[in-house]
């Protein structure tokens, strides 16, 4: 492959190595700076992203790409505001069309400059961050310090991690290898051998309405990193920060010489299904999707022409077995119960306990003694409405206030949900912790996924049966995290063993200020692709090496003299 020496490689050629470096040693690694603070970004940061962003409201989302033909608006926020933000409906043949057309320079480029005009895409994400949060903000109801963290530099981060995973997995192959073997006879079989890195096809992402652009970079840079022309279909609530991101690397694209058309936006109205049109189209060679498991494991069982990435639903849970830390417990379990109200697809829902209880260092505490320390955390954290939605955020959809109301039927009440007024935006669905007690033979309630503010207390004959209740579940719907909270270091290693037997990752008496529904770029993997909850992991060599193919050609050429002669 002959390389090509672009200007941007020259300007992030450093960042794509320290990249490479993180991956490898897997530390702490973020180049998008997570505090939104004007010390940060500068006075004036904060209110010009939510100028640019209020520019979009009631208009035209114009994006000068083919097949567009009308415009619909489908986003109604969580926090009662209106959007109105009209975008051009798409014809899924136009738009293969055009990707098809775009691909052929951009799959005849080196990997090294694919990288680069990958990470000046995120770079001039990065410029607009605060418009992008935003727009995460406003469309999935998410507090706005998350929506800024996990919409914006987070989100940044593990496009940058595929970004390098696919760099490091085209190039581990050399480029050109030189072949020979003895053939007898003072005889030598002597090729050149060239290997080659074939992009699949086409890409297409499907978004989310929750996490629109944390979920969705991976992907989306996996594969154009690996060579392929990318088809963004956001979820039709939440359009806006997937268009901006379509937008920006557009622009992007365009100023480094290539086709725009190797990202292009699919909005839709909900009745419209492009998804599935898309996904099942033989020029679609990759799809990653984010949502529900019904449509996940359609998309594995019907989009056979293409590999297919998917995060769906699963069961997250949590084993109490002894703590050298309560209050911390408490307090830790708390946040992750409250954080943007349980809807992230990392949060706890099923916490298994001894129904005796379990030794602390203030002496025995009783199941029920533990479950109200708890709730008392939780209640601590909503007490002061103004504040709690800073943590709580929005329901997203009418359905999930509706589910976490039907789900008072599945248990006994230890912590009621609560409606709570929003100082900002009086509409807003604002909605506490709803918190249930269970015994262990309880699985149609606490057994598959209740998205939503909605955790279960488990109570169980011992940690023993705690853990055997996790393998079940989880074997059964898959989960994306697993915690343990003991000070005895044979349930620590036996909680480890049935992590690795379910493949679900795993953490460990968290007291401070790390959380189990949280994970850092570069470090911490996100699901294992090893269980029902998803197929792959955000983010590892297996993510990206599906996205293309390494292509032999090879030749005879005459022999190299050996060492030593003339």
């Amino acid at each position: 492959m002959k390389v090509m020496t672009h200007p941007l490689l020259t300007k992030h050629r450093d960042t794509l190595d320290r990249a490479l470096a993180a991956i490898a040693g897997r530390g702490y690694f973020s180049i998008y700076p997570e505090s939104p603070s004007p010390r940060v970004y500068g006075e004036n940061a904060a209110a010009d992203g939510k100028a640019d962003f209020e520019l979009s409201l009631g208009e035209r989302f114009v994006i000068d790409q083919p097949g567009d033909h009308e415009y619909l608006a489908t986003e109604k926020s969580p926090f009662g505001t209106r959007l109105d933000v009209e975008y051009p409906r798409a014809r899924p043949e136009a738009l293969i069309e055009a990707a098809t057309a775009a691909w052929p320079a951009w799959r005849g480029t080196d990997p090294a400059t694919r990288a680069a005009v990958c990470i000046e895409i995120l770079q001039h994400i990065h410029e607009h961050v605060f418009t992008m949060a935003n727009a995460v903000h406003f469309t999935t109801g998410q507090p706005f310090v998350m929506a800024f963290q996990a919409g914006g530099p987070h989100a940044l981060d593990r496009g940058l991690e595929a970004v390098a995973y696919g760099y490091f997995e085209q190039t581990r192959t050399p480029a050109v290898a030189y072949w020979e073997k003895p053939a007898g006879k003072g005889q030598v079989l002597a090729m050149e051998k060239r290997y080659i890195v074939a992009p699949r096809g086409v890409g297409l992402v499907i978004g989310c309405n929750t996490f629109p652009t944390w979920n969705s970079y991976p992907g989306l840079f996996a594969s154009l990193v690996t060579g392929n022309p990318v088809i963004v279909k956001p979820h039709p609530g939440a359009v806006l920060p997937l268009a901006l991101t379509v937008r920006y690397a557009r622009e992007v694209l365009a100023g480094a010489g290539f086709d725009p058309n190797l990202v292009t936006l699919a909005a839709e109205a909900p009745e419209d299904r492009i998804a599935a049109e898309l996904a099942c189209h033989p020029k679609v060679k990759v799809v990653d999707f984010t949502g529900s498991s019904y449509f996940g494991n359609w998309l594995e069982d019907n989009a056979r022409q293409a590999a297919v990435y998917t995060e769906k639903a699963g069961v997250n849970t949590i084993v109490i077995d002894s703590t050298d830390d309560f209050k911390g417990l408490c307090r830790n379990l708390a946040f992750t119960l409250c954080l943007y109200s349980g809807q992230m697809c990392t949060t706890s829902q099923a916490i298994f306990l001894p129904a005796e209880g379990i030794e602390t260092p203030d002496g025995h505490l009783s199941a029920d003694e533990v479950i109200a320390g708890i709730c008392a955390a939780v209640d601590k954290l909503c007490a002061d409405p103004a504040k709690a939605v800073e943590l709580l955020g929005a329901i997203v959809t009418p359905q999930v206030a509706e589910r976490i109301d039907n789900a008072a039927a599945l248990g006994e009440t230890v912590l009621a949900s609560r409606a709570l007024d929003h100082p900002s935006y009086p509409d807003a669905r604002v909605r506490t912790p709803l918190l249930l007690k269970v015994t262990a033979d309880a699985r149609k309630s606490y057994g598959s996924e209740c998205f939503g503010p909605v955790s279960f207390f488990v109570t169980t004959d011992n940690t023993t049966e705690s853990l055997n209740l996790v393998r079940d579940v989880v074997g059964e719907q898959g989960a994306l995290t697993m915690g343990v909270y003991s000070t005895d270091p044979t349930v620590l290693t036996a909680a480890e063993g049935v992590a690795c037997e379910v493949a679900v990752h795993l953490s460990c008496n968290l007291t401070g200020g790390v959380f189990v529904n949280q994970t850092s770029a570069f470090s911490d993997f996100h699901g294992s692709g090893g269980n029902p909850a998803a197929n792959a992991s955000l983010v590892d060599g297996a993510f990206v090496t599906g996205r293309f193919r390494a292509i032999e050609s090879r030749r005879h050429v005459e022999p190299r003299p050996s060492n030593g002669s003339a």
